[in-house]
């Protein structure tokens, strides 16, 4: 092959064009053949919201209409980073009893009171900021307590249903046996 036919070979012979930007040309009348050929299958039939007004289409333009969706559609809840860090905090404790280990319970205390500090930097986007970093030694070592009760208070239950629920002998299972069971 010589330089001239390597110079053609990415091209149109006709236009000269590149054949990618021919077919990038050509695209959407294959893109029109394919949404044709779904129509005539009855692809799009039975899709939510048919024969119906489009929503919205009357009303002012809003250009974070899609945003809003999301978030209802979502039910996401956007808060300003001093609630938001408010509510983390009251519920803080409750969500490190889920925890098993203390090595995540300080990764989960060092991750909170760095987004506390980071919150008290920034300019106030909400109400004022009133959250306190934890102590983290503290902190654990009140987890550890509550840790502590938990297995014992299901210790406790496990020896109560042990011995409330002895084992009847095996002449006592029987039907008829001595004690006239």
């Amino acid at each position: 092959m010589d330089e001239k036919d390597e110079q053609v070979e990415g091209r149109d012979v006709r236009t000269g064009r590149s054949a990618a930007a021919a077919r990038m040309a050509q695209q959407h009348l294959w893109v029109d053949e394919q949404v044709r050929r779904a129509m005539e299958r009855g692809e799009f039939d039975d899709l939510p919201g048919a024969g119906k007004p489009i929503e919205g289409l009357g009303g002012d333009h809003d250009p974070d209409w899609w945003l809003k969706k999301l978030v209802e559609r979502e039910n996401i809840a956007v808060l300003p980073m001093s609630v938001q860090l408010r509510k983390e905090d009251a519920d803080l404790d409750d969500r490190l009893d889920k925890i098993a280990f203390e090595a995540e319970v300080r990764r989960v205390l060092v991750d909170f009171n760095q987004r506390v500090v980071a919150a008290r930097y920034r300019a106030p986007e909400g109400p004022p900021l009133v959250t306190m970093p934890r102590d983290v030694d503290a902190t654990v070592a009140a987890w550890a307590g509550r840790r502590a009760e938990r297995r014992a208070a299901a210790r406790a239950r496990a020896e109560q249903a042990a011995s409330e629920a002895r084992p009847r002998r095996w002449w006592q299972r029987r039907p008829g046996s001595r004690d006239g069971s």
